[in-house]
């Protein structure tokens, strides 16, 4: 599916007006990042860059694309023309897929022309934003549960193909699997899912619905027991499934307290290695409460992809130099910058290393985390050298002259974040050094 039309009609006024003026292929650099990260959290995780880039590679105004904007006066013919040839022909510099980064940390550069740069606002910031919501909930969820897998469980939560994305998002960040069938066609990411209080209740008995389940897929099968009375339900799943019943589900109740009666009775009646999942608007607080519990794994849905467990990842993309019409290649470009109360930007392009930094207090002045010893920082400049002794460079080209460098494999991205993560500590802090 052609991309070009999830935008905003603003960005195509724009290109109308700089195509008049002279000003489309003026040089231009735009930075994408967030101001400020929701709940206090000691970072953010970016994500959705493979995705962005094939968007980038299929945005393409087609016939019928441009017969719309004919129809409905959307643009003049001169635009039109435009647009009938649009390939972005610049580069893209970003972080890595599955980096952790700070408020302010410039996580996605866009150079190329003005016209051409601009149209990639909206869809740069949908699936960016989306994507390192998703991301940085599941990735705090994942280290709550530590050791213990974690099951995405989220697609009747949102949007079907926001589901799909979703799906990709929590796997890169740490999640076990998915329910959702497409991200596993689409993406490879495992798959997990067994039955619903429906499938019961569909039955005579609970006895007979856990019967036809396990003759469907054998005593390793996950038995849902709580439509009911949960004892009374892990009492008739072990005397249908026997005790090699592979797990039970929980969805409801004290999950704490309910695990530990149902680990006590599993055991109690032999079923000594069957599983015990629990499910039911768990989010990173509430698993970390259930550490202590007898729990083997978790089911999480809307706590992942809904504004609740991942507010948006608040990335703005901005404009931070430019040139003019007929420079020549490597003319430095003019830094820009708002000064809007609240919503000031830095102008000049940047680039980003991560180093650790001692005495963070006194490098970063008023304000800066008081942690004990030397603190994570995304260190930014104006120059292409880097600041720091030891410092690692943060970005890597994604496009270059318009064609997609940079493809990693899903399960590449995966190990890369919790390399990353497991350096920096689920509790950071990871915070800006611009110099």
């Amino acid at each position: 599916m052609a991309t070009a039309f999830l935008t905003d009609r603003y960005e195509l006024t724009m290109v109308e007006a700089a195509l008049r003026s002279g000003r489309a292929s003026c040089p231009a650099t735009f930075e994408l990042f967030t101001r400020r990260l929701p709940d206090r959290r000691p970072w953010g995780v970016f994500a959705g860059l493979s995705r962005l880039t094939e968007a980038i590679e299929d945005f393409r105004f087609g016939p019928a694309e441009l017969d719309w904007l004919s129809d409905n006066d959307v643009v003049s013919d001169r635009t039109l023309d435009w647009l009938s040839t649009y390939r972005f022909g610049g580069q893209v510099d970003a972080y890595r897929e599955g980096e952790l980064y700070a408020a302010g940390s410039p996580v996605l550069t866009v150079e190329g022309t003005f016209a051409e740069a601009v149209v990639l606002e909206t869809i740069a910031l949908s699936i960016l934003n989306f994507d390192s919501a998703v991301a940085a909930a599941a990735s705090l969820i994942s280290c709550a549960a530590g050791d213990r897998p974690v099951i995405e469980m989220g697609s009747r939560r949102a949007e079907p193909m926001a589901a799909v994305a979703a799906a990709r998002a929590a796997y890169l960040a740490g999640f076990a699997s998915t329910s959702n069938l497409e991200a596993g066609r689409r993406y490879g990411v495992p798959t997990a899912g067994t039955a619903s209080h429906a499938f019961v209740l569909a039955y005579p008995s609970e006895k007979e619905a856990f019967a036809a389940q396990v003759a469907a897929w054998g005593p390793g099968t996950t038995l849902l027991v709580d439509t009911f009375d949960i004892a009374q339900g892990i009492r008739n799943a072990v005397e249908v499934a026997g005790p090699e019943l592979g797990g039970v589900r929980i969805d409801s109740g004290d999950l704490g307290r309910e695990a530990a009666r149902a680990r006590a009775l599993l055991d109690e009646l032999g079923a000594t290695r069957t599983r015990l999942v629990v499910t039911g608007d768990l989010d990173a607080h509430t698993i970390a409460a259930l550490g202590g519990a007898p729990v083997d794994s978790y089911g999480v849905g809307a706590n992942v992809v809904t504004g609740m467990g991942a507010p948006t990842a608040g990335f703005v993309y901005k404009l931070v130099a430019i040139g003019d019409p007929g420079d020549a290649p490597g003319t430095p470009q003019r830094p820009v910058a708002k000064r809007s109360a609240g919503k000031a930007s830095f102008g000049g392009r940047k680039w980003a290393w991560r180093a650790l930094l001692d005495e963070c207090p006194r490098r970063l002045g008023p304000g800066a985390p008081s942690a004990d010893g030397p603190v994570w920082a995304d260190i930014v400049t104006t120059s292409p050298q880097s600041p720091e002794a030891g410092a690692r460079p943060l970005e890597v080209r994604a496009i270059d002259a318009g064609e997609v460098v940079h493809r990693p494999a899903l399960a590449e991205v995966r190990t890369f974040h919790a390399e990353v993560r497991d350096a920096i500590g689920p509790n950071g802090p990871l915070v800006l050094d611009r110099r």
